[in-house]
């Protein structure tokens, strides 16, 4: 076996350095992103030490790229961005204009062309989907009013760079440079009659090209990609569901840039939105986050290796208007923006802090133009270093903004006149702290963690006997399936302590935790236990081992589902072969319980 495997060896320093500096980031309140960036930098060929492969490293980037847009697609919600469209998208895409302006401009004082100027401007003024989401679930902001619109922004601003990614191509073939692509149908008609084609033609054939991708995705593959998943799901084989989701993903988006000549990326966001609209999207999300994590990781670690760090001596007054557009001017503009909207300062300072940064898309945006020879390398150095300022920023900026609400609305409250109809209509401050998630009123009730099959004969039960519970999931879908119910809900991840909070588990009787993933449900149980000593918690388990492991960390009764399985059809084999008296279940008598229909660990 040959010794030389840069491969390995690329794979093996990225991630190692990578969990090493992600979880100082992490000790340190800063997003693991942060340690991403810095381990790419140290394997870098412009730091000493260990250099990883400069020619492989690429390769693994754009598997990360289309694992990343994939699962954008997956989280996309059409829904939500038509709740909040009157704001979003007017809002984003000013916003978008004035900071790819501002951009522009920096561009152009430092002597670029406008094409790469452009592209720096539109890798500025686009904010990273990792770092927003974080933000407003540390803050419990993502189902209030202000949290909908940031992430409906956010879902704007992502269609727009998914257009770029189609556009900056077609419109660098204009030129002809050294590096720009070529337009295969353009350059085929140059070759065979002499047209030169202008660029609002060659703009137009790769429009009809997406728009030919995307009507096939929408009338075929929404209907063959879920079709697919539930016939591989029905199987029972979950090896074979998690490869698949993987095939639809690479495959889709490969195939996208070789029929279609369109992006990776984009090929990857729409197989993610097609299969969104299956009932397995939140399985094959689920499936797919451990590969798509690591292959982002090596993304961010692969986009660290491009950066030189020598630019912040060399350039720190670039580096500082770089770092004044992402958070001061991109949030200006926000602000005033949603105030213009006639809405609370409260959203607005909210807004303006959680578009203080940049990611995902303007690496993907400055490795494109710098591919393309749009962009020069010192523009994509830029790029980097305005990612990690802003982004080791903007705790900073929410603590400002928060600390600035305030002052916002003392003036507010001093003249408000008295008539209080009047007030009602005049002011939108008052109503500002009902945006906020308050905990639930219910006290001597029951939290159900997880409500899938196991959880959701759990719910039935609790509703049945009249017993007062609030259920805490993660899935959006079972969310408005239970508040259609009228059952009290909390949507996030249990395993985060600020959700549990807003169950009230001091006043609770009972915790059942009805997830699968025992390292969750162990924190679960020993949050609950720490909170109320006295609190009967139930769980479920696997493997023996997982049950003393849950015993250890809280929980008074957990259950294997083998072990009930086993007992059930025991009991239902004592009634045939012993006469002993029939299991009533409420569906009959020959049927196992309700509460011995495990699941897999999937579920």
């Amino acid at each position: 076996m040959p010794h030389d495997t840069p491969l390995i060896s690329t794979i093996v320093g990225g991630l190692v350095l990578a969990f090493i500096l992600g979880a100082i980031a992490n000790r340190l309140r800063l997003p693991p992103l942060v340690g991403y960036l810095v381990a790419g930098i140290l394997v870098g060929p412009h730091t000493p030490g260990y250099v990883a492969d400069q020619d492989l490293a690429p390769e693994l980037a754009e598997i990360g790229v289309i694992l990343l847009m994939f699962g954008v697609g997956l989280h996309f919600s059409l829904k939500d961005l038509l709740s909040v469209r009157g704001i979003a998208v007017p809002g984003a895409i000013a916003q978008i204009a004035f900071a790819t302006l501002l951009g522009w401009g920096l561009g152009a004082l430092m002597g670029w062309s406008t094409g790469g100027s452009l592209v720096f401007g539109l890798a500025l003024s686009v904010a990273s989907t990792v770092v927003l989401l974080k933000a407003l679930q540390e803050r419990r902001l993502v189902e209030t009013e202000r949290g909908k619109i940031a992430v409906g922004w956010l879902i704007v601003e992502d269609l727009a760079m998914v257009l770029a990614l189609v556009l900056i191509p077609a419109a660098a073939s204009i030129g002809g440079g050294e590096h720009a692509p070529v337009e295969p149908l353009s350059a085929g008609l140059n070759r065979l009659f002499g047209l030169d084609l202008g660029i609002s033609a060659i703009i137009g054939m790769t429009l009809v090209k997406v728009a030919l991708f995307v009507a096939l995705m929408l009338v075929f593959g929404r209907k063959l990609i879920p079709w697919t998943m539930h016939r591989i799901a029905h199987t029972g084989s979950r090896e074979l569901f998690r490869l698949g989701v993987l095939a639809i993903a690479l495959g889709v988006a490969f195939g996208a840039a070789k029929l279609f000549g369109v992006s990776l990326a984009l090929g990857a966001f729409f197989a993610g939105m097609v299969l969104a609209e299956s009932e397995l999207s939140h399985r094959a999300a689920q499936e797919s986050l451990p590969l798509r994590d690591a292959f982002a990781v090596l993304f961010f670690v692969s986009v660290g290796m491009l950066f030189d760090p020598n630019i912040l001596i060399e350039r720190p007054l670039p580096i500082l208007a770089t770092v004044f557009i992402i958070v001061i001017g991109k949030s200006v503009a926000a602000f005033l923006i949603v105030l213009v909207f006639r809405k609370p300062a409260g959203t607005a300072l909210t807004i303006s802090a959680s578009l203080g940064q940049i990611g995902e898309f303007s690496f993907i945006l400055a490795a494109l133009g710098v591919d393309l020879g749009l962009l020069p390398e010192e523009g994509r150095d830029l790029i980097l270093a305005g990612a990690l300022i802003s982004i080791i920023l903007n705790p900073l900026l929410f603590f400002a903004c928060d600390r600035m609400r305030p002052l916002f609305h003392r003036p507010r409250r001093e003249e408000a006149p008295v008539d209080t109809t009047a007030a009602a209509e005049e002011t939108i401050e008052p109503a500002e702290p009902e945006d906020e998630i308050q905990p639930t009123s219910l006290s001597g009730h029951a939290i159900l963690v997880g409500y899938g099959r196991v959880g959701s004969i759990v719910g039935r039960n609790l509703k049945s006997s009249g017993t007062p519970f609030l259920v805490i999931e993660d899935s959006e879908k079972r969310i408005e399936e239970l508040a259609g119910q009228g059952v009290e809900t909390v949507l996030g991840n249990a395993g985060a302590r600020e959700v549990l909070d807003l169950a009230n588990l001091p006043g609770a009787r009972s915790l059942v935790i009805a997830i699968p993933n025992a390292f969750e449900a162990c924190r679960v149980a020993e949050y609950g236990r720490s909170v109320n000593p006295s609190i009967l918690i139930v769980a479920r388990a696997h493997s023996d081992a997982e049950v003393d492991e849950l015993k250890q960390y809280g929980a008074d009764t957990v259950i294997m589902g083998e072990r009930e399985i086993a007992m059930g059809m025991v009991d239902r084999l004592a009634q045939v072969h012993h006469d002993s008296p029939a299991y009533e279940d409420g569906h009959g008598t020959d049927t196992i319980p309700s509460a011995a229909a495990v699941p897999s660990e999937s579920e």
